[in-house]
């Protein structure tokens, strides 16, 4: 065999060798760019709501004292003379100290404005100090609310800034659970409602959409009332609580499918 026919056929065995071996890398690239078909699944999507009148277990009343005097330390002193008057004063009607916490306390100059009447410029001439001190009072013992302002303002308070009812942190919790579940069997009422008339059936849950537990704002009795220094508070009825309406929605994605 001569030197040209032996380069021939190594030649065309070396061709198809590359060809045989691209064959299956083109199959592999063809099957990975493959598509796959769109889901044919049939959903239907509903919100469902729930509704209930909850009664508020936590009364909070906001009050306290404002003091000026010429100095600082003067101002302080008797703003807490007259605070120490008034926790004793609410202990007596069954607070205790665990219902009892400082929401603020504030020290600031005052100034008093007046026009020079030679170059009729305006000059702040520091005359005191005053100081403000803030009670939060919140208990479980909603019937003590008007108890709560009498005593207090008899002993020396001069500011009551709130007074509302609202829900515990264990009520919320256990009101949002209770929600929940309720909404969601809502949106599924709902959805065999509409169902029925098309000859389809709920047969299973995509996804489950739970918007966020709204309380309701407190119910105030009295808010930012600023009371006159020396002024008498009377108060010719109890303070009564009422229900709050709570809701809360759950948006919920129905698989369905044919009777």
């Amino acid at each position: 065999m001569n030197k040209t026919l032996i380069v021939t056929l190594t030649a065309i065995v070396l061709v198809l060798a590359f060809a045989i071996t691209l064959v299956p890398q083109e199959k592999q690239a063809t099957a990975q760019e493959t598509t796959p078909f769109p889901s044919r699944e049939k959903i239907i999507s509903v919100t469902g709501t729930a509704t209930t009148s909850v009664e508020p277990d936590l009364l909070r009343v906001q009050f306290g004292v404002e003091t000026q005097e010429k100095t600082a330390k003067e101002a302080l002193e008797a703003n807490s003379s007259q605070m120490t008057a008034i926790v004793e004063a609410i202990k007596k009607i069954g607070i205790t100290e665990d219902d009892l916490s400082t929401s603020s306390l504030n020290i600031y100059p005052v100034y008093d404005s007046y026009q020079d009447k030679l170059t009729g410029r305006y000059t702040q001439e520091l005359i005191g100090y005053r100081v403000s001190n803030i009670l939060m009072v919140e208990t479980s013992q909603l019937l003590l609310a008007a108890d709560i302002i009498d005593s207090a303002v008899a002993a020396g308070a001069n500011r009551v800034d709130s007074v509302y009812f609202t829900l515990s942190p264990e009520k919320q919790l256990e009101t949002n659970d209770n929600l929940l579940a309720k909404a969601v069997l809502n949106a599924k009422s709902k959805a065999e409602k509409a169902l029925t008339p098309l000859d389809h059936k709920i047969i299973g849950v995509k996804a489950i959409s739970l918007s966020e537990f709204g309380m309701p704002p407190p119910i105030p009795y009295y808010d930012s009332m600023m009371m006159a220094e020396g002024a008498a508070f009377k108060s010719s009825t109890p303070v009564f609580s009422s229900d709050q309406e709570v809701s809360t929605t759950a948006n919920v994605i129905f698989v369905i499918g044919s009777n």
